[in-house]
């Protein structure tokens, strides 16, 4: 059975790939983190956090990727770089999506937001 987590990653796949971006790894896991979807987007190599969150009493699902947490995606991007030499040379880029609790109705509103941080 797919966990709730698998099916905003599921949904955020289809976002990335109806944009045009190629998925070259799913859940990338490594000593120092995971990172839930890594892409290509034309010449730069693009590695994707995807966050939900269900409430609104605590941080939004996009504020969840603090200092902390963008640190160790950075460590894992580079591990994943060092296994990957062929890619070593490709700009890279750090994206969010985010899927927020509506304010109100029934759909989740969910954010984009390219280049949400810098290595």
């Amino acid at each position: 059975m797919k966990s709730l987590g698998d099916y905003y990653e599921d949904q955020a796949l289809s976002l990335v790939t109806e944009a045009g971006l190629r998925l070259l790894e799913r859940n990338f896991r490594g000593k120092t983190g995971e990172i839930d979807l890594i892409a290509r987007d034309g010449v730069q190599l693009v590695f994707i956090e995807v966050r939900a969150r269900s409430n609104h009493r605590f941080s939004s699902a996009a504020g969840s990727v603090d200092t902390r947490k963008q640190q160790r995606i950075v460590r894992t991007a580079q591990l994943f770089l060092q296994q990957r030499p062929n890619l070593t040379n490709m700009p890279c880029r750090f994206d969010v999506i985010a899927f927020e609790p509506p304010q109100s109705g029934t759909c989740m509103r969910i954010r984009w937001i390219r280049s949400a941080f810098n290595a």
